[in-house]
């Protein structure tokens, strides 16, 4: 039972850290079109995030996920990933990367602690990824998928975001996937931010998704998953070993449930992803503050979180891009 409550009652047990803004690719969902990186002296240290999640901890925090830009465009992740494990209270430590170095670093993670990984892909074409991600790597997610899946980073989430007229005729090729090579694939509908280059007319709802996917392979069978602390709704096609999730952050808001909270590269307590409410903590971190005082920091960032999001509504989060936040 965690003791970190938010003002309306829910509980908070769920952290997800950015450890950079850096990234190796540029998403035309997520980077703005111009972008200047964090200085490294605004980024926080490897032991500094350790003290916040030691913070964290004390109030009942028990899962950790790492984030970016891109979480292994920062060296040595897997002593972050150690230090964290080894804190009391931590249960779980896993990361969302795009994929194109996690074959490298895959086998030092897992020996480090990491439990699983979620992996951002959303073309299986090679010319339509390029012009999505504005890389030709292709190659390199999709043997990321099998290698981190061969060392037993389980399940593997593939994270999916559709966009109207870009990569929606991709629909079926991704629920396949859950039937031929035991996927698990989960459609998030596109969240404008800051700058990017797509923005609130690509959405293609949750419910859309599902109906093409129902025309095609008949009733989806709900899937009760174990594993994860997200808003998403799992199912099972007929003869898959795999599922496949949707998580309507826009048209279906499930504010009401949510557990977590997130901490930017450069130390800003981020109650809500869709909110540009922050409170900074790097501050008390240099000026040695102790994990009692870091424990009160983070709970009155909890009584910021509002009751829920107003996308809805044409609000949306300005000052950031998702690639500042931490998705």
């Amino acid at each position: 039972m965690t003791n970190l409550i938010d003002s309306f009652d829910r509980q908070i047990d769920y952290m997800r850290i950015s450890v950079t803004d850096r990234c190796d690719l540029r998403c035309i969902y997520c980077a703005a079109s111009s972008f200047q990186n964090q200085t490294h002296e605004n980024t926080l240290r490897y032991e500094e995030i350790a003290r916040v999640v030691e913070a964290a901890a004390t109030l009942g925090v028990t899962k950790i996920r790492l984030t970016g830009g891109e979480p292994l465009a920062r060296l040595h992740l897997d002593r972050l990933v150690s230090m964290i494990v080894n804190i009391p209270g931590i249960e779980e430590v896993s990361i969302t990367t795009n994929g194109t170095l996690l074959t490298k670093y895959a086998a030092e993670l897992k020996a480090a602690g990491l439990k699983r990984v979620n992996i951002s892909l959303d073309s299986l074409k090679p010319d339509k990824f390029a012009y999505i991600t504005g890389g030709d790597k292709l190659k390199e997610v999709l043997h990321s998928i099998e290698v981190a899946n061969n060392i037993g980073l389980v399940p593997v989430k593939i994270n999916t975001v559709i966009l109207k007229g870009i990569n929606d005729d991709e629909i079926l090729d991704f629920a396949r996937k859950t039937i031929t090579d035991g996927w698990n694939v989960r459609f998030i509908e596109h969240m404008p931010f800051a700058g990017a280059k797509k923005q609130d007319n690509d959405l293609v709802s949750s419910q859309e998704i599902m109906d093409v996917i129902r025309k095609q392979f008949g009733e989806l069978h709900p899937h009760r998953s174990h594993i994860g602390n997200g808003p998403a709704k799992y199912f099972r096609l007929p003869g898959a070993n795999g599922t496949v999730g949707f998580i309507g952050a826009v048209t279906e808001c499930f504010c009401a449930e949510c557990n977590r909270f997130r901490l930017t590269s450069d130390g800003k307590l981020r109650p809500c992803l869709l909110d540009d409410d922050e409170v900074d903590i790097r501050e008390a971190l240099r000026r040695g503050a102790t994990i009692e005082e870091l424990a009160k920091i983070i709970q009155s960032a909890a009584m910021v979180k509002r009751a829920q999001h107003h996308l809805d509504t044409g609000s949306k989060p300005s000052a950031r891009s998702m690639r500042q936040i931490g998705g």
